[in-house]
């Protein structure tokens, strides 16, 4: 944060978790996902950083109104107030600076540690070890204490040690192995989607120990493996190698975009109108398929013998899906999707992210995007949790924080320090 400019104002946390103080070490997105979520509900969630070596999220993209990069183009001179995922993954949170690399800021970790009830981490494993931060040390300063802790590979077994990142993590847990169309190579899935899916489960467990620490008084460890969340996502294909002796790599699989538990067909995207514009239709029975027909208009090829039954629809996709392209080809994606719909068949817009923000008016009337101000890259739209309660509400008090913006609201009011311990800190790069 910029020497002179005032934070801005800390307010009253509100929710379910109000009350729950988190010592926060995560960074990247598997760590600070996980305790978004607490912050959305109402937990005070104080994000620790090193100024050496931020938060890469920070120098990511989106930059707002700058240039698009490419993800993996960190830069080294970007401003780490302006990191879209950054701004993303830490909204309702508190931030700080500590250099963990000095017994000063050890031992001030130690303090901020010693007021809270939660500690959270997603360092390979050893980091925090190497700090003293063990599970019985983090017992001794708070008695109770939850230890969170989330890693590619878990603590334990003979590769606690490699390092991982969300594409590793989906290669390792075998979803790129079955993810693409068959016959051909695996795919892959691009962007880090383990980060945000293994955070969830983060989440999940740290909920689960906070409850049970309400109910019992007892604090607990946490060892989330993200590659053992990205398993149990490949389920149905273990149980059908286990079962079935079948392959996952075959002619006929990976299956692409269709269906074979149940035998949909036509199940698939097609090609819409316009330019790389697609719509996704699905059925499942012949009611559908009847309501399908009709919409079409009932067209000649569809009492074709091949089509007659669920069963041979599927044993017949190549053709079936040759035709329907034919008709939704010609079609704009949105009126495809509301005649079927229409005629009670499940369909869908293929959408961007244009799309999603600007004019799926299901995503608007839910509210799934909310505005936030932020004092570097002015208004922006987030993404909310995507759960509603009857009476409870995610509290968006502030936007992320700005490189160790509440330092001396942390330091000072909640861990103690007076004047001259906190300018000797910052003035030694403590803090």
């Amino acid at each position: 944060m910029p020497a002179g400019e005032p934070p801005r104002p800390v307010l009253p946390r509100k929710g379910p978790l109000a009350g729950v103080r988190v010592a926060d070490f995560c960074w990247m997105g598997v760590g600070s996902v996980a305790t978004r979520l607490l912050a959305d509900f109402g937990a005070e969630v104080i994000k620790i950083e090193d100024r050496i070596r931020i938060d890469t999220p920070r120098r990511l993209p989106i930059y707002k109104d700058e240039p698009a990069r490419n993800f993996g183009e960190e830069r080294i001179d970007a401003d780490p107030d302006k990191g879209g995922l950054f701004n993303n993954y830490s909204r309702n949170k508190l931030g700080v600076t500590i250099n963990m690399r000095t017994d000063e800021g050890r031992a001030l970790a130690e303090r901020l540690i010693a007021t809270s009830s939660v500690v959270s981490e997603n360092f390979a494993p050893g980091v925090m070890e190497r700090w003293g931060l063990t599970y019985e040390r983090l017992q001794e300063l708070s008695p109770g204490v939850i230890y969170a802790r989330m890693s590619g590979y878990g603590h334990s077994g003979p590769h606690a040690g490699y390092r991982s990142y969300g594409p590793v993590v989906q290669a390792v847990s075998g979803l790129s192995y079955i993810s693409g169309l068959p016959g051909r190579e695996p795919s892959g899935w691009g962007l880090s989607y383990m980060d945000n899916q293994a955070a969830y489960y983060n989440s999940a467990a740290l909920l689960m120990a906070i409850y049970r620490r309400n109910t019992t008084g007892k604090g607990t460890e946490i060892d989330v493996s993200a590659i053992e969340a990205g398993i149990n996502l490949v389920g149905p294909i273990l149980l059908d190698v286990t079962v079935n002796g079948r392959t996952t790599r075959r002619d006929d699989y990976p299956t692409g975009n269709r269906l074979e538990w149940p035998e949909a067909a036509p199940h698939g995207v097609y090609p819409a109108a316009g330019e790389d514009r697609w719509v996704a239709v699905a059925v499942f029975d012949d009611g559908q398929w009847a309501g399908l027909v009709d919409a079409l208009g009932r067209p000649e090829w569809t009492a074709d013998e091949r089509f007659a039954t669920q069963e041979a629809r599927f044993a017949a996709q190549d053709a079936l899906d040759e035709h329907l392209a034919a008709w939704t080809r010609t079609r704009d994606r949105f009126e495809v999707m509301e005649l079927l719909q229409a005629h009670g068949v499940p369909a869908g817009a293929v959408q961007d992210a244009e799309d999603l923000n600007e004019r799926d008016p299901q995503v608007a009337a839910r509210g799934v995007f909310f505005e936030m101000d932020h004092p570097v890259i002015g208004p922006a739209r987030f993404e909310g949790t995507p759960i509603r309660f009857s009476s409870i509400a995610q509290d968006n008090w502030r936007s992320a924080p700005r490189l160790g913006e509440d330092n001396e609201h942390v330091f000072k009011r909640i861990v103690g320090l007076d004047d001259d311990e906190f300018d000797k800190l910052t003035a030694g790069g403590v803090i």
